[in-house]
């Protein structure tokens, strides 16, 4: 009589490990072969393992797609959880069976190919391979299992991808802007105006909610302050309205209960769209045609961030101090931001008005030194 493999059993084409051990817990994994023989090589092969580890306190092996669902359970209070949840799915089909000692850069190699491969940045590949990092530090330094011992014995040094291809951020001037804003749907206008007065970030501008907004009095207008899980760095951060930023919100009252920003009545995910992309082809092409050359990549391709970046600058160009842009752009500063008097309000509405106009009523020129094309 042949010997019995419980617990061993195929799934579409692989077969797996599904068994509960006793002292030891379930084990749930593949075997990451379509053999029947290598599948109960290895299921002899890890029940001896695991035996090692029950009766000699052996560090357990554990695997990578484990040590992410971990992650993810301790770190769901963070802002930026759905996209490194969307990166570790990315991840799982290259290393999400390896055990974490077979996490290195060998490893990751299929995977840095696959997404450059997809016309992905180097900046935004880094950022996948520094959630791995993440997680396997915390499981050589903070993760125990039963028998007290560390997932892993010592983290392996990941080596980053050189950012040889990051696209420098592009401030719009007050043309290119007028240009843009002309092509974009109603909603996204609306949005990219408060954005551009405000150096708002794209999701701040999505979720704000009315119930942020705070009455000041003393000035006749209001702030909003938008509470710190949903801010990058984690601080309340308030947002100061000059006038144009102000006609926006006065404009978009009444919309939504509690959304500022709509469309067709419900809130908007993202501003970065296919109505975005056209826009900015659009006033790319007739930027070209105007000028009879070539538009700039960089406003062929302006980005929601630029926005932000646009905002930061008018205010250095029309003479705002390094501390209150950092207040403005909402930057960590150390200070309670929260907590502000009216003339401390009024200063920083001053200066974003300041992007508004200048004395002599025309927005504060900017002279932005560019690249030529090379033809």
């Amino acid at each position: 009589m042949g010997r019995k493999f419980a617990g061993l059993r195929r799934r579409g084409s692989v077969w797996h490990i599904e068994k509960q051990i006793k002292g030891y817990g379930r084990i749930y994994e593949s075997c990451r072969t379509s053999d029947r023989g290598e599948a109960e090589q290895y299921y002899v092969f890890r029940l001896e393992q695991i035996r090692q580890e029950v009766l000699y306190g052996k560090r357990p092996e554990k695997h990578f797609r484990e040590a992410a669902t971990k992650y993810l359970k301790e770190h769901g209070h963070l802002s930026s959880i759905a996209d490194q949840a969307r990166t570790l799915k990315q991840l799982d089909p290259f290393i999400g069976d390896l055990t974490l000692q077979q996490v290195h850069d060998e490893t990751l190699k299929p995977f840095i190919a696959h997404r450059l491969s997809e016309g992905v940045k180097h900046k935004t590949v880094n950022s996948a391979l520094g959630v791995v990092r993440r997680i396997l530090t915390l499981a050589a330094r903070r993760w125990r299992d039963e028998q007290g011992q560390t997932w892993l014995e010592t983290p392996p040094l990941l080596t980053m991808l050189p950012l040889i291809d990051t696209r420098q951020p592009y401030p719009l001037s007050v043309d290119e802007q007028q240009r843009l804003f002309r092509e974009l749907p109603d909603h996204l206008a609306r949005m990219a105006l408060f954005k551009v007065n405000t150096g708002t970030r794209d999701q701040e501008v999505c979720r704000l909610r009315w119930d942020w907004e705070v009455e000041v009095p003393e000035l006749g207008t209001s702030v909003f302050l938008i509470p710190g899980q949903h801010v990058k760095n984690r601080e309340d951060r308030v947002v100061v309205l000059n006038e144009v930023a102000h006609s926006v919100v006065e404009g978009c009252r009444g919309d939504h209960p509690e959304v500022v920003f709509v469309y067709r009545g419900r809130p908007i995910g993202k501003m970065m769209s296919s109505g975005w992309k056209r826009a900015r082809e659009c006033a790319a092409d007739k930027l070209e045609e105007d000028t009879g050359v070539p538009a700039p990549f960089g406003f062929r391709h302006i980005r929601v961030h630029d926005l932000k970046h646009t905002f930061g600058r008018r205010l250095r160009a029309a003479g705002v101090s390094l501390e209150t842009r950092k207040v403005l752009l909402g930057h960590t500063t150390g200070d309670i931001t929260s907590h502000y008097s009216a003339p401390e309000l009024d200063e920083l509405i001053q200066a974003t008005g300041r992007v508004c106009r200048t004395k002599s009523g025309k927005s504060p020129a900017l002279t932005l030194l560019k690249h030529r094309a090379v033809t």
